[in-house]
This record gives C-alpha cells, sequence and structure tokens, in this order.
C-alpha cells in the first residue's frame, strides 16, 4: 500500500505544477490581450521538485507560455507596424533557460530562444552559452552549432570561432553550405549574404505561423539591403565613389524599384557604404 502512495504522490504533484502553468495560459488563450506581461511562474528550483517524474511536460508548458505571448505581440507588430508595449525579454529568457534546465533536449526552447536572444535582446553571448548547453544533450543536432556559427560570425564578429562551429554543423549535416561557411573567413563584405543564408534556413524550419511571419519579414529587409549594396557596387564601379544616399541610387536608374523597409524605416548608407535602416531590423515601439 505505501509502495502505491509514492507514485500517486509524485503524480498528484507533477499535475498539480502543470496546473500551475497551465491555467494561466489557458486563461490567456482565450483573452489574448496584447499587452499582458508574462506573469509570475515559480523558480526552477521550486519547479524541479513538484514536477517530479514530469519535467518534460512541464518544461514544455514554460516554453508554450512564451512562444504564445511572444507570437501575440509580433502578430499584432505585423499588422500596425509598431509594438504596443515593449517585450519582457527578461522574462522570457528566464523561462527559456528554466525549460532547459527541466529538459534539456527541448528543442523549441534553443531555437526560440536563438531568434530573439540575438535580434531583439542583443543578448549574443547569453544565446550562445544556451546553445552550448544545448549541444552537450542534443549532440545530433546540426542547427545548434549553424546558430552559434552565424551568431559568433554575424554579431560577436569572431571568426575562427565561427568557422569551429560551422565546421561541426557541417560534419552533423554533410550539408554543402555549412562547409562552404566552415572554410571561409568571413568578411563585412559577405555579412548580408550571410544574414540571408541564415535566415532561409531557420524560416523554413520554424514551425509556429506568426514567429515564421517574423523571419520572413526580416529575410525581406535583408533582400532590400542586399539589392541596395548590389547598387551601390554598381555606382561605384562608374563612378569611382561611393554614392551620396539610396535616393541618389533611386534618381540614376540604378535602383528600382525604390527599396521599402518592412519594419517602417527608410533605408541610408553610412559614411563607409554600409547600408542600414533607421528601424535596425525590428518593429518600433509605441510611445505611450
Amino acid at each position: 500500500m505505501n509502495s502505491l502512495r509514492i507514485p500517486v504522490a509524485l503524480l498528484v504533484s507533477g499535475l498539480l505544477c502543470y496546473g500551475l502553468l497551465i491555467v494561466p495560459f489557458s486563461s490567456y488563450m482565450a483573452n489574448k490581450p496584447i499587452e499582458e506581461k508574462l506573469g509570475y511562474v515559480p523558480s526552477v528550483k521550486l519547479l524541479k521538485p513538484l514536477s517530479a517524474d514530469q519535467k518534460e511536460l512541464v518544461g514544455a508548458s514554460l516554453v508554450m507560455k512564451v512562444l504564445m505571448y511572444f507570437g501575440g505581440i509580433i502578430g499584432k507588430a505585423q499588422e500596425d507596424k509598431v509594438i504596443s508595449e515593449p517585450l519582457d525579454l527578461q522574462g522570457m529568457s528566464r523561462l527559456l533557460h528554466g525549460a532547459v534546465q527541466l529538459d534539456p533536449y527541448n528543442m523549441d526552447a534553443y531555437y526560440f530562444a536563438q531568434g530573439f536572444l540575438t535580434w531583439d535582446a542583443k543578448q549574443f553571448k547569453v544565446a550562445n552559452d544556451l546553445l552550448d548547453y544545448g549541444m552537450k544533450y542534443r549532440t545530433w543536432d546540426w542547427y545548434l552549432p549553424f546558430f552559434a556559427g552565424f551568431n559568433s560570425a554575424y554579431f560577436l564578429k569572431d571568426y575562427p570561432k565561427a568557422a569551429a562551429y560551422y565546421k561541426r554543423a557541417a560534419d552533423l549535416s554533410g550539408q554543402e553550405l555549412h562547409k562552404s561557411l566552415a572554410g571561409r573567413y568571413m568578411q563585412e563584405s559577405g555579412q548580408t549574404d550571410l544574414a540571408i543564408a541564415y535566415l532561409t534556413v531557420i524560416e523554413k524550419g520554424e514551425r509556429n505561423q506568426s514567429i515564421k511571419k517574423d523571419y520572413q519579414i526580416r529575410l525581406a529587409a535583408f533582400y532590400e539591403v542586399k539589392r541596395i549594396e548590389i547598387a551601390r557596387d554598381r555606382f561605384m564601379a562608374e563612378h569611382g565613389g561611393l554614392p551620396v544616399s539610396v535616393e541618389q541610387l533611386v534618381q540614376l536608374g540604378l535602383l528600382a524599384p525604390a527599396p521599402a523597409d518592412p519594419y517602417g524605416g527608410r533605408f541610408y548608407l553610412e559614411p563607409s557604404g554600409k547600408v542600414t535602416t533607421t528601424s535596425k531590423f525590428a518593429f518600433a515601439t509605441k510611445n505611450k
């Protein structure tokens, strides 16, 4: 009789812990106010013993809570071209880190954290630390070193480390793209091509439609950057110097149609000739 009580107690505690997460999550889904914060969730130190043998389920619930929160806000921003309230980036990061401590094999936690920790939170080292943690467990998953390689090259400018990550991705996947990236010392002029290659891969693999759309918008923005770069290089070949502005390229017929930033910003050329945008590849936050 006593031997039965222990498994039952563990099951009850696991279901209780799950209820702590799923009840507010269900309420959120029913009402879905964009301004709602992530809300309170017990710390992972408390969740671990409470969840007992339901750690995978509780970890998945944490990830789902973050995905729906982010998807709701970004889905609205895609319509309005503005975010109504700043994202709770710290809370999102805390929940995802907690999720992988409960279940280090959770795929969605790593894949989604890579997206918002880099582009939105600008926490590049935190993102790579999380990916390194995941690589210890998901030893077959080429996406994790692929993500870390991109972060190292594009954001951190650590090219030797990027090459090492891409080599690992190449060894795991056998894909030619990863092999070429691993063997290439990435120069600044190749950054746009790198971003397009990276975003194409993760957009194709994303299952959440709101987040997939977010990647598609960012990818569209970088395709516009590439068009401007091609026009800029053509101008330099013909005139022996940098153009004054993006508008000059349009007026000379080198850039048609005029580029449009899907985030609502304006593309411009830095004094060095680098193409950038006033939006910084993110939706603006509405001033309250």
